[in-house]
């Protein structure tokens, strides 16, 4: 799946397949784009993310059973974000999920669209229509510090002071748009989805007060706050616990697809956790072996070289009684330390909206 505004980026946008998606993962100079997301505003072309529409008399019957997250009053005014599980525990996704009037729409994390569809198709049941909208909707987000002004200069300032996960329908250009007070960087986030027919011109008009950037500076952004990343963090047989999603899932639900298999998990409370590190030389790999005193703890799940910190940040899934701030660890023959997140203050939490 390829964006609609791939048109208008740069002749010497670097893109790369992401899931089913194919996104710019840097538009210009990646260090530029991360100083953008952390100290000012950035538009970000999220078409990667994949639209499902759910409608019908059981949509939020059939919603409550397919997402692990209470979505039984989520009101035409609210988003929120939830774990999609198979029966086995296993992340599907990690989605947005927006109350409409009608039933729910769903917003996919990057390139995973298909599999959620593949899914949710799987589990259909009487009464709830299952709509694959990325046809004739795509997203567009604004991120940083200062994202609020460009709200108001591109919108309404009024929609700037929305409480998190609060949704507006309202127009652009008159057109008519969803936009949602979200993100995933820590810094000021929005969201505005779209009709495709309509998505060049906001995203000129974004790019008047904004500068844009990639998937690259997004992830990183993202992993400095502890955002998951599914892709890079919901590695097979791994469970909720031990990614450390657990607070995506509400295990007092009477049901949801998965729940027998995280009942278990939190029963139990087996497995390794994951924690954050830095110090290492170099980028380590996935699958590189951690190491406490010569011994064995655990592998590295995740890790890039941070801006932010200018160091190596990665995340290690690790035995419980390790995962902790402080500790000194072995990885890749190199000595580590681990950390408490978030891993980057984000400027945002210290800059009220005016």
């Amino acid at each position: 799946m390829a964006s609609v505004l791939a048109s208008l980026h740069p002749e010497d946008t670097v893109y790369g397949d992401v899931g089913d998606a194919t996104v710019p993962l840097r538009f210009s100079s990646f260090s530029q784009e991360y100083q953008v997301l952390r100290e000012r505003a950035a538009v970000l072309d999220l078409s990667g993310h994949r639209l499902i529409e759910i409608t019908g008399p059981a949509a939020v019957d059939f919603a409550q059973r397919v997402l692990a997250r209470d979505v039984e009053y989520l009101t035409s005014d609210r988003c929120m974000m939830s774990l999609v599980l198979d029966e086995s525990g296993q992340v599907v996704d990690q989605v947005v999920a927006f109350g409409r009037e009608e039933g729910l729409l769903l917003e996919s994390s990057c390139g995973a669209g298909a599999r959620l569809l593949d899914h949710l198709l799987a589990h259909a049941e009487e009464g709830a229509e299952i709509a694959d909208r990325s046809a004739d909707l795509t997203v567009i987000g604004l991120e940083g510090p200062y994202a609020w002004g460009v709200v108001g200069r591109l919108i309404d300032g009024e929609l700037a002071s929305l409480p998190f996960e609060s949704v507006v329908d309202t127009t652009w250009n008159g057109v008519d748009i969803v936009f949602a007070r979200t993100g995933y960087t820590g810094e000021y986030g929005y969201q505005m989805i779209v009709p495709r027919q309509a998505a060049p011109g906001l995203w000129a008009g974004a790019l008047e007060h904004a500068q844009a950037a990639g998937q690259e500076a997004l992830e990183l952004a993202m992993l400095e706050v502890r955002q998951p990343i599914p892709r890079h963090e919901a590695t097979p047989g791994a469970s909720v616990i031990e990614i450390g999603a657990n607070w995506l899932v509400d295990i007092t639900k009477d049901d949801f697809v998965g729940r027998a298999a995280v009942l278990e998990a939190f029963e139990t409370g087996g497995g390794r956790r994951t924690v954050g590190f830095t110090g290492c030389e170099g980028v380590p790999a996935p699958g590189t072996r951690v190491l406490a005193g010569g011994q064995d703890v655990g592998e590295v799940v995740y890790a890039v070289q941070s801006a932010g910190l200018g160091a190596t940040l990665g995340l290690a899934r690790v035995d419980p009684e390790l995962a902790a701030a402080g500790l000194g660890l072995t990885v890749g023959g190199v000595g580590v330390t681990t950390l408490t997140s978030p891993y980057i203050v984000p400027k945002s939490w210290s800059i009220p909206i005016i």
